[in-house]
């Protein structure tokens, strides 16, 4: 390919990083690349008043970057795997996925918020900053006493109104965190274990979107494709698919392949935020009908 592609991107400081990330391994397989920030949705400051369980997994992130394919205004596009609906939309297709960053959701505490001898060392009765549904039944399930409030912004700005006092902790993507870098000195972290905190499905992945006609880019992604990575978000979200609740549902989903190749799934779910959580955990040597099985259980 002797054109430079076109990336589209959010212009978000993360969704930044993953995009000049992107960059670099295209130029490490020889292709030169720019960047195009696209606003979409989620961006609006009107929607500001609304919590992500009523917007992720709709499009509200991924939506004017699609648009912008279409059109041939961008060759390809990254996006945060969890953002994606599990359909493709009409004309498009999912060329490539990334390596995964850790897919754990991270605590973090203020230091006027600690009590010793309390469940994460956090204060009876405290204010916890989420706009996940999955986050709010989870943390209920551990720390009914929690009061939850939704939380708006990019990670950055999040932090900052954690430090400012407006929560005694929030919770985040750790993906996110360790991606920027942030200085986390000032907060206590507590680190969740995605198989007792059930992620997101995809949580911690990129995922590379191109035209379906456009062969020549998606054979390009194929330098960028981690196929083990592949294996185990697609059962990630075909649970979520089979769910049929996209992102407003509070369902998290983990899986991961051992070394003798037999998968493993962590599943979450509950009715409403502050609804009781069912979990199932279920083992398979293949992953033909995994992802149905565990649907199936969590259905009951």
């Amino acid at each position: 390919m002797d054109r430079t592609i076109r990336i589209g991107t959010r212009g978000s400081k993360l969704a930044l990083w993953q995009a000049e990330f992107t960059q670099v391994k295209l130029q490490e397989a020889g292709y030169a690349s720019e960047l195009i920030i696209i606003k979409t949705t989620g961006d609006n400051t009107q929607h500001l008043n609304l919590s992500f369980d009523k917007i992720e997994g709709k499009g509200f992130f991924t939506k004017e970057i699609e648009d912008a394919l279409l059109r041939g205004d961008v060759d390809m596009a990254v996006h945060s795997m969890k953002d994606m609906p599990t359909s493709s939309s009409e004309g498009l297709v999912l060329s490539a996925v990334s390596y995964r960053d850790n897919p754990s959701d991270w605590l973090l505490v203020r230091k006027e918020s600690i009590q010793e001898g309390q469940l994460f060392q956090l204060k009876q009765n405290p204010i916890i900053g989420t706009s996940s549904a999955r986050r709010k039944a989870q943390l209920l399930d551990l720390r009914p006493d929690a009061t939850l409030k939704d939380i708006r912004g990019n990670v950055p700005t999040r932090v900052d109104k954690l430090m400012q006092g407006e929560f005694d902790a929030i919770m985040l993507a750790a993906a996110g965190l360790s991606r920027l870098e942030l200085d986390l000195s000032g907060v206590h972290v507590i680190k969740f274990d995605p198989r007792e905190f059930v992620p997101a499905p995809a949580q911690g992945v990129l995922a590379y979107q191109t035209c379906t006609e456009d062969k020549v880019m998606r054979k390009v992604l194929q330098h960028l494709h981690h196929s083990e990575v592949s294996a185990v978000t697609n059962i990630e979200r075909r649970i979520l698919q089979l769910m049929e609740g996209g992102c407003q549902m509070p369902l998290g989903v983990y899986c991961e392949q051992d070394a003798a190749g037999n998968y493993h799934v962590w599943a979450s779910k509950a009715a409403a935020w502050n609804a009781p959580v069912k979990k199932v955990r279920m083992s398979s040597s293949t992953s033909y009908m995994l992802a149905e099985k565990v649907a199936e259980e969590l259905k009951k």
